[in-house]
């Protein structure tokens, strides 16, 4: 008689711990981070996964938001997403990003680099300058 007794005290304990985890989980869900540490560009030649700590805690080489963030608004750390202006597809207009800061005839003949164009350039320069970092296409692109 006493085992059943425990078991039946067990489950409901186990019952009572298991909503209350759920219900902490649900109402005290940890915020993301801002700015994000880690993120996953979603691409057909493979997903490339950036770790802004890696990169702005290299000694030596630490870089600022500013250093990739080129056009942040006000401060260092209200910073546009790269789409916002480097665009996927080609386009004749300049995108409404640009146009909060740049008047129209600014930019009119102004190329601008495609979001992949983009982070080409700079990401394997920065590699290449500072002899770290991979410079070939399988070392960032994963399946």
């Amino acid at each position: 008689m006493g085992s059943q007794k425990e078991l039946r005290f067990a489950y409901g304990l186990a019952i009572v711990l298991f909503v209350v985890g759920a219900f902490s989980y649900a109402a005290f869900s940890r915020n993301p981070p801002d700015p994000p540490l880690r993120m996953m560009y979603q691409v057909a030649v493979g997903n490339v996964l950036f770790d802004h700590q890696t990169h702005s805690a290299i000694p030596g080489i630490g870089l600022s938001c500013k250093d990739c963030h080129h056009h942040p608004l006000e401060e260092d750390t209200d910073t546009r997403a790269c789409g916002d202006c480097h665009l996927v597809k080609e386009s004749k207009k300049p995108p409404k990003a640009c146009l909060d800061c740049h008047e129209p005839d600014e930019i009119e003949d102004t190329e601008m680099l495609t979001k992949s164009d983009a982070f080409h350039a700079q990401c394997i320069s920065c590699h290449q300058d500072f002899g770290a970092g991979p410079v070939e296409c399988a070392e960032c692109h994963t399946k």
